[in-house]
């Protein structure tokens, strides 16, 4: 397929700028991909989808605060850092994004706080992206407490505001354990306590797999001939436990539901020869477009993305109709349904 087949136009106020104040109150859409019919639900609703046996697979990955304000050495200019990945915990090495990236070269000196965190650059990787060295003598624990205390939710540029203290909860899976990633599996973050209780009380299980997200999935498409579109490597895990229940749901052909597109990604880059779920510890670049049959998740849970996006593209392809997935974004527009991280849900079964 090409890019240009996932063109559609969607206006900023479609973009949801806060979470809804109880997250399983948001719209969720719902479509059957046998009898192409698309229902409009609320997200708490999900509950009557699911039965015992059922299996909902979810990202523990939790976001942690990778966006540093600081200052140049010598101009004192305001530079910003992202914090894209750890590269090596002893040397404090890390894959970072600048801005202004045309102010930021190698050898110089970035300050944060009252001088609290001190980073000199010490390589170019990309336009904005470099590699940086933390010059901090304190513990492992330390140097994480002092980017606790420094550092800011990394909520996305096109929310077009400054991060708040809700964000710091709302931007967070309430499941979320395992620190690394630089935004939440998005579809994660309508569910609630209750939902949850409720959905055990049922019988439906929960199997935890880890995909420390960054900017793989979020990176643009730039080629018309999606087969040429390279993505990020992201680390992720499957233990035995996991593995062990999704597989126990398919031999009873029971359903398992992929909770994000990190889950998708992360399953169907372990999968072994007979369509069971391994588990596994590895990096993934696995890019998910049409004509693509995936093999473990039989139901799919995601948000409403943005246009040409590598997770609009893997919603096209788990549809396997381009057609209905472009007619469930039209839909989604004109029944004002809010787009991206803070939007609403549709689940696909």
């Amino acid at each position: 397929m090409k890019l240009s087949e996932f063109h559609f136009e969607l206006d900023q106020k479609k973009i949801a700028s806060t979470s809804p104040y109880n997250r399983d109150e948001c719209k969720l859409m719902v479509v059957d991909k046998a009898t192409k019919t698309i229902e409009h639900k609320m997200f708490k609703d999900i509950l009557d989808e699911f039965d015992e046996g059922d299996v909902m697979v979810l990202n523990n990955a939790k976001v942690f605060p990778a966006r540093l304000y600081g200052n140049k050495e010598k101009t004192g200019a305001k530079i910003e850092v992202f914090l894209l990945r750890e590269l090596n915990e002893d040397l404090r090495l890390w894959d970072v994004l600048v801005d202004p990236a045309r102010k930021i070269r190698v050898g110089n000196k970035l300050f944060f706080g009252e001088d609290e965190l001190v980073a000199e650059v010490i390589d170019n990787t990309t336009s904005r992206g470099r590699t940086i060295r933390f010059l901090f003598d304190g513990t492992n624990q330390e140097f994480k407490n002092v980017v606790d205390k420094l550092g800011h939710t990394p909520i996305p540029k096109y929310l077009e505001r400054e991060a708040t203290p809700e964000d710091e909860e709302m931007y967070q899976t309430i499941f979320a354990e395992q620190e690394g990633a630089i935004a939440p599996p998005a579809a994660g973050l309508h569910f609630t306590k209750a939902l949850m209780m409720r959905l055990e009380i049922k019988g439906v299980e929960f199997a935890k797999v880890n995909l420390n997200i960054g900017l793989g999935s979020f990176r643009p498409v730039e080629v018309e001939d999606l087969t040429k579109h390279k993505m990020d490597s992201e680390h992720f895990r499957i233990d035995q436990e996991a593995a062990d229940i999704v597989n126990n749901a398919k031999a009873n052909k029971k359903r398992v539901l992929a909770v994000g597109s990190s889950v998708m990604r992360a399953m169907e880059s372990s999968v072994s020869a007979f369509g069971m779920l391994n588990p596994d510890d590895n990096w993934t670049d696995k890019f998910i477009f049409p004509p693509y049959e995936p093999r473990i998740a039989n139901c799919y849970l995601t948000n409403f993305h943005q246009p040409q996006s590598t997770l609009m593209m893997l919603t096209s392809a788990y549809l396997d109709d381009h057609k209905l997935a472009m007619k469930v974004y039209e839909t989604a527009l004109k029944k004002g349904y809010n787009f991206l991280c803070y939007g609403d849900a549709l689940l696909i079964k």
